[in-house]
């Protein structure tokens, strides 16, 4: 392609709407342009770039065997509320009706879609195992989109659905699954871990993000460091240690009120009755699904939102605000602890084995000292419910942990039969007896790959990009397009390059050579070759890896060292998958 015919139109100033690094890039090198909050036109550069991304995931969904289909974006309102989700999803749903006034929504993700496809079209045991996926348009009314790329409204996922006999297969099929997800992510050249996570909306038992490693991921990981453990998990996910009983437990001393005058928050209480903070601990109130429970955990422990939501099955948790603690059980924000609670108290289960602890009095300006489960108060449920910290230990080895920041770029589920049975999409066995579809879910953010790989790969001139992900592997910089010399030996390297089915820009603009020299940089292709004063010398062109080292170069070796680099490359990263 040449420059002088391609639009490409590389901004010289960082947009003030860009955040992160990658949206910035993106914007100033003309790959994409923002229609509305969220939305993006993807130019030519952004959709070679996405194409990049398409082809790969193909080829190993395509080598895991699973088979590609197209399915609408406009779905059914009938089909959620058969799920169940139409009222379950949240306002990131976007619903409307049309000139019948029948409702529907743009799809966020597909599996109501293709579970009804299936439960149509497959009957038969013999039909089964079924892998089915697709890449396509996805919109989820983010209420604040933000990172361009990285969290919009409307982006391009590949979302993929089995459906198996049973189990076992089941199992068989999600770890094919995980096994093309890591060949995927190392063919695209990517720093990536696979991690334990919640399942989320979509449901189902098990799950597994794919999280890029990068400083300004909006996800947080937690991964051992000792060698040949291998736990890594979601923030949200990550077990707390299993708490134990002391061999000896202290005696229970007499419950003490004391006056606590203004000490409202936990660091004012602990310092005022001058004990630790694990030797308090704290009631907090939540509105689940509007109703409000207690949650209790250690003084110096927070409340893990997800895990909590996930114990009262609750689609969402907030936290309550003082006016609504008052109005839920009559006592002010900072002094409220379990005793005499007439709502529904849950606890973290370290609070099951602590005793003579500090807890809130139950009027102003008052605690309570050497309160104990089961004489002083009740606790309804226990569960792991608080968010894992530096100080806890690996559940898996007990080695030290450490977190990281990552995006996460996909995710995997084990569905079991939870959308088949809500669907009643059914096949009929070996003995002709009825039974329910069982599923997986997969899906990776094609779109947000693009962003991701900027993420982890950039540097202050712009962005560099893994090669396989690259929009052109090449680009070829004409630094005199007037001198015939020059721009002979230009036009001999990019044909050499095109004819060899290299994808190659050649820069045959009219410009000053430093503006060459900052786009190139700026739009992060691999190679770039420079034709200029240093041919007409003494016969050589520069060769320079982006953000890597120049050597100068006969003009008649130029192509095949740079197609025996790609190659090189190209096959490294097809080994490591």
């Amino acid at each position: 392609m040449r420059y002088s015919q391609m639009l490409l139109p590389t901004l010289k100033e960082n947009p003030s709407e860009a955040e992160v690094a990658s949206h910035r890039l993106l914007l100033r090198g003309g790959f994409i342009r923002r229609l509305t909050a969220g939305v993006y036109a993807y130019l030519p550069l952004g959709l070679a770039t996405i194409r990049k991304v398409e082809q790969i995931v193909r080829e190993e969904m395509n080598r895991a065997g699973a088979q590609e289909v197209l399915l609408p974006i406009v779905q059914p309102a009938d089909l959620w509320i058969e799920s169940g989700r139409w009222t379950k999803y949240g306002p990131e749903l976007l619903r409307f009706k049309d000139r019948h006034n029948r409702e529907s929504c743009l799809g966020p993700t597909h599996e109501e879609v293709i579970t009804d496809l299936v439960r149509m079209n497959v009957h038969s045991y013999r039909n089964l195992p079924l892998n089915l996926y697709q890449i396509q348009t996805k919109f989820r009314d983010e209420i604040r989109p933000r990172f361009g790329l990285m969290r919009g409204r409307e982006f391009i996922m590949k979302d993929g659905y089995s459906f198996d006999l049973a189990e076992e297969g089941a199992n068989l099929t999600y770890q094919k699954m995980y096994d093309a997800y890591h060949r995927i992510f190392a063919r695209c050249g990517l720093a990536f871990r696979a991690v334990e996570a919640d399942t989320g909306t979509i449901g189902g038992s098990f799950s597994h993000e794919f999280m890029v490693l990068a400083a300004t991921g909006e996800d947080t990981i937690v991964i051992c460091r000792a060698a040949g453990c291998g736990y890594a998990a979601n923030l949200e996910k990550a077990a707390g240690p299993a708490s134990e009983a002391p061999k000896e437990p202290a005696d229970m001393l007499p419950l003490e009120k004391v006056e606590t005058p203004g000490q409202r928050k936990v660091a004012a209480v602990i310092a005022f009755l001058g004990i630790a903070p694990s030797q308090l601990v704290k009631t907090m109130v939540y509105l689940a699904d509007g109703k409000p429970v207690a949650v209790l955990v250690r003084g110096d422990h927070e409340v893990q939102d997800v895990k909590l939501k996930n114990l009262l099955g609750a689609v969402d948790v907030v936290l309550a605000d003082d006016q609504q603690i008052f109005e839920a059980t009559g006592v002010p924000s900072g002094y409220l602890g379990p005793v005499g609670l007439k709502i529904l108290v849950v606890a973290d289960r370290e609070v099951a084995v602590m005793r003579n602890v500090v807890i809130g009095g139950g009027e102003k300006n008052y605690h309570f000292r050497n309160a104990n489960l089961e004489r002083d108060f009740r606790v309804e449920k226990f569960a792991d419910l608080r968010q894992v910290t530096a100080t806890d230990r690996c559940p898996c080895c007990g080695g030290e942990l450490e977190f990281p920041k990552g995006i996460e770029v996909g995710h995997i589920f084990k569905l079991g039969t939870s959308y088949s049975q809500a669907m009643k999409a059914t096949y009929l066995d070996k003995d002709g007896q009825e039974k329910f579809f069982v599923m997986g879910c997969y899906g990776i953010g094609v779109s947000r790959i693009v962003a991701a790989a900027i993420e982890q790969n950039h540097d202050q001139d712009g962005i560099i990009f893994p090669l396989p992900l690259a929009p052109f592997k090449v680009v070829v910089l004409n630094l005199s397009p007037n001198d015939e010399k020059i721009s002979g030996a230009a036009e001999a390297i990019y044909q050499g390059l095109l004819a060899a089915g290299t994808e190659v820009l050649i820069d045959d603009r009219d410009e000053r050579p430093g503006s060459k020299f900052k786009d190139a940089d700026l739009v992060g292709i691999p190679f770039r070759v420079t034709v200029g004063k240093g041919f007409t010398a003494d016969g050589t062109v520069e060769v320079r890896r982006r953000a890597g080292a120049t050597v100068a170069v006969p003009l008649a070796d130029t192509v095949a060292l740079i197609l025996a680099e790609i190659d090189r490359e190209m096959s490294a990263l097809a080994g490591q998958s």
